[in-house]
């Protein structure tokens, strides 16, 4: 009996003087997104674009940096009936101060003119228009240019989908199949 005593008592001081484990503390885990202070100025926080054509609510909206094509037209009210998008690339991510036209039944067969298209008409001369703007052209449009043809046209929509949209004239010449001579002729006629 001594002995199961003795046991005991050497147990229960074993059990009391073990070491305790240190209790857990929460560390938080670094947010994904970046201090404020490290986006500065110099990173957009948004876009401005300016819907039209056959949308509920036309007009400019404000979207947040990165957004796309299909998330403009959702801020415009959706599409009217008998809207047609078969000309834009809804999944294309849009640039600050572009604009976007949602086609018409009818213009979808029809090419609308295109601005600087043809001869340069003299300034203030009727028929003058403004130049054709590279970041919203549709292959069709870009196709009637002098020296374009649907095979350059897709070129460029694809140069300027790989690389978001031209940031000046002078990237046309990135182009393949757009040398100096090519881009003299098409530079007065174009804008981004």
């Amino acid at each position: 009996m001594v002995g199961v005593a003795a046991a005991l008592l050497a147990g229960g001081y074993f059990w009391v003087s073990r070491p305790q484990p240190r209790p857990v503390t929460d560390i938080p885990a670094p947010s994904a997104a970046p201090a404020p202070s490290v986006l500065g100025p110099s990173m957009p926080s948004g876009v401005t674009v300016h819907v039209a054509g056959k949308v509920r609510r036309p007009g400019v909206v404000t979207l947040p940096a990165g957004s796309r094509v299909a998330d403009a037209l959702r801020a415009a009210g959706g599409l009217r009936p008998g809207a047609r998008t078969g000309s834009l690339n809804l999944a294309r991510r849009i640039m600050d101060g572009e604009q976007i036209t949602v086609g018409e039944p009818s213009e979808a067969t029809a090419v609308p003119p295109i601005p600087g298209a043809g001869a340069p008409a003299a300034p203030g001369a009727p028929g003058a228009r403004a130049p054709l703007d590279l970041n919203a052209a549709t292959v069709e449009q870009l196709d009637t240019l002098p020296g374009v043809g649907p095979v350059l046209a897709q070129r460029i929509i694809d140069y300027r989908t790989q690389n978001g949209g031209f940031r000046s004239v002078e990237q046309l010449q990135n182009v393949t199949g757009i040398g100096a001579r090519r881009f003299a002729d098409l530079k007065p006629l174009v804008r981004v």
